[in-house]
């Protein structure tokens, strides 16, 4: 497991978290604490891992296997890992991601119903054991995010959105499911928020959860 001295922080949830606003507040709070933050997403956060978005987004007339779907995301996960994240950690500086690796074990997992294990071997050969210091996980209902979503696409001009966001509420519900069963196993790692809540109230509770993480690490 490579060596460094910087925290790694992922926000993670299904569509219609309202994930970026809850980005924009984290980051702030941790420039007001005097620590450079790098903000990235996944897939993406290089101009590989970028142009491997597209891949995985478009909707075309090939239809994309489930096994390329995620192989794709590891591939992206890979250079963004060892190009942006790990350089941007071993100078001391703080990783803000916009989803990570519980994404590939709710989506292509649960979601998707691929193998947990065959996940599982994936992420110990590309990340080596890298994990974030802390999750937030953005809980809300499906139909609640479903309808946010919506809404959100229709103010964009991005009619039904990409491919994931096409899928049936079925899948949601188990990528849910799959977000909150990673969090009941590794609850020292997570923190769940319920973004269901209205905006100032899920805008508190991510503060606070920032502001203690951000407490004990200059303990």
């Amino acid at each position: 497991m490579p060596i460094y001295t910087g925290k790694f922080i992922t926000l993670e949830g299904g569509e219609g978290a309202g994930k970026s606003t809850q980005l924009a507040i984290i980051k702030s709070e941790i420039e007001q604490a005097g620590i450079e933050v790098v903000v990235t997403r996944e897939p993406g956060g290089t101009p590989r891992a970028e142009a491997i978005r597209q891949l995985l987004l478009s909707r075309d007339a090939e239809p994309m296997p489930e096994s390329c779907e995620l192989l794709l995301m590891f591939a992206a996960r890979s250079t963004h890992l060892h190009n942006l994240i790990l350089p941007a950690l071993k100078r001391g500086a703080w990783v803000l991601c916009d989803r990570f690796t519980d994404a590939s074990y709710a989506y292509q997992g649960y979601g998707r119903g691929l193998s947990l294990a065959q996940i599982e071997n994936l992420e110990r050969w590309v990340q080596d054991g890298v994990k974030p210091d802390l999750t937030l996980l953005l809980d809300v209902s499906v139909e609640i995010a479903m309808q946010r979503a919506r809404l959100r696409n229709q103010s964009q001009g991005l009619g039904e959105g990409d491919r994931f966001e096409i899928e049936q509420n079925a899948f949601f519900e188990r990528v849910r499911e799959g977000y909150l069963q990673r969090a009941q196993a590794e609850p020292n790692r997570f923190q769940i928020v319920n973004a269901g809540l209205d905006l100032d109230a899920v805008s508190t509770a991510t503060r606070q959860v920032i502001r203690d993480f951000i407490r004990k690490a200059n303990q």
